[in-house]
């Protein structure tokens, strides 16, 4: 009998098993008009125990055996801390320039109401699907920051796809979705930080560095991002500044997860530093080569998080429980967004339109689900439950918008006043329409 294949064949045979299935359903997604993201979702829970797991025999433990998931969890990191960085630079702060007072009021509310709903909802759910290590506080916490959440790529993917871009929907739901993203993600910050330290008192020194980072990043980094961006751009040399720039997303990760918040922070801020007014040039032709190899590694984080997935455990109080949580996060973001958007004068079906795209989650929602499976702040019937609401938010989004009759918009919807076109600036306007950061 031949001897078992050593460990690091498997892993590459893992890897080549989950493009290869990515590449499938991201192709079949694409004929259901659904973003890529849903297809590489879909592909993780196939591979975990919710669909093969059903057949006879441990077929996911045989695919990927416990030795093998360091290494892919390794491969996985790099994808995700490299797509972090590119969504940081794909996050235009720009969108907010002229238009602070509406978009802030907006973007509150649609953060502010899920956020409220899914703190309520904490209080039905902590008790049998909270764990024993975490207080209700911090689960509540965390509950209304993921329920609070849109996935600003997986947004700029749907409305550029759309049509919408030049849309006053489509320009107030980028501009929305930017601080949103920023708002929730410092929200999490703060919850991580609570939750690794056991209280709001004993994280008060994870907080003031945290502070501390943000500042020198933006106060010292940024300004020498912009003087090495632009003079290595200047001489053509490419290949420094790849290095550099990689260097620097992994030492930014690697800073915040030792100050005690997580190394996808890291990664995000680094990406919201680098010079805009650079990305047509060089620093865009590096995000071009960071896209390809972020849509070979981050398939693999799908997988890894599916595994943790299991539908078939959550049972008939599970079910309700999930229709629970479906409920309050597409009512509680529709409330929250396209109420304000009608009573600031939009029409019944743009303010729909506008809540519709507000609600998708997408890749985003994973993240923070899975820092919050990591951490342990929820049970893994909770994590179920909450991956499969982020991806049920994300397919409904494009059939909505076709029911609204948004998707493509009228000629003179799309010539309409309101908010100005949003800067299209950023790595896809070096890229074709096949690009990996299509992917997200």
């Amino acid at each position: 009998m031949a001897a078992a294949p050593p460990i690091e064949s498997i892993v590459l045979a893992d890897i080549a098993l989950v493009l290869l299935a990515g590449t499938v359903m991201v192709k079949l997604g694409k004929r259901l008009r659904q973003p890529p993201v849903v297809g590489e979702i879909t592909v993780g829970l196939m591979l975990g125990p919710s669909v093969l797991g059903l057949l006879p025999g441990d077929i996911p433990g045989m695919l990927f055996p416990g030795e093998a998931l360091p290494m892919l969890s390794i491969v996985a990191q790099v994808g995700l801390v490299l797509f972090m960085f590119l969504a940081g630079m794909e996050l235009d702060v720009t969108l907010l320039r002229g238009k602070g007072r509406a978009v802030s009021a907006m973007a509150g509310l649609s953060l502010a109401v899920p956020f409220a709903l899914g703190a309520g909802a904490a209080a039905l759910l902590y008790g049998r699907y909270g764990t024993g290590d975490v207080s209700h506080g911090v689960f509540a916490l965390y509950l209304g920051t993921a329920f609070s959440i849109t996935a600003f790529p997986v947004l700029a993917r749907i409305i550029r796809d759309g049509g919408l871009s030049r849309t006053r929907v489509g320009a107030l739901a980028m501009a929305c979705a930017a601080l949103g993203d920023v708002l929730a993600w410092c929200l999490l910050a703060v919850v991580v930080a609570v939750a690794q330290t056991g209280g709001v008192s004993r994280s008060a020194s994870v907080i003031a560095w945290s502070v501390a980072y943000g500042l020198v990043m933006f106060l010292a980094v940024r300004p020498l991002a912009h003087r090495v961006v632009t003079r290595l751009s200047r001489d053509g040399d490419h290949g420094m500044l790849t290095t550099l720039v990689v260097s620097g997303v992994f030492l930014s990760s690697c800073a915040t997860s030792w100050i005690g918040i997580h190394a996808i922070f890291g990664a995000f801020v680094f990406g919201m530093v680098m010079p805009r007014d650079a990305l047509p040039g060089q620093l865009g032709q590096v995000a071009v080569s960071l896209e390809k190899v972020s849509a070979l590694f981050l398939p693999v984080f799908f997988v890894i998080t599916g595994l943790s997935v299991d539908v078939g455990a959550l049972g008939w109080a599970g079910l309700l429980a999930l229709l629970l949580i479906v409920a309050v996060a597409m009512v509680g973001k529709f409330a929250g967004a396209a109420l304000p958007a009608r009573l600031s004068g939009m029409s019944w079906r743009e303010a729909g339109a506008f809540g519709t795209l507000m609600n998708t989650r997408g890749l985003t929602e994973i993240v923070i689900l899975d820092i919050g499976r990591e951490l342990g702040l929820i049970s893994d019937q909770m994590f179920t439950m909450m991956v499969l609401m982020a991806l049920l938010t994300t397919v409904v989004a494009s059939p909505l918008l076709r029911a609204l009759r948004m998707w493509p918009p009228a000629p003179a919807a799309a010539a309409g006043g309101g908010l100005p076109r949003p800067s299209e600036r950023g790595p896809r306007d070096v890229t074709d329409d096949d690009t990996p950061l299509e992917r997200v």
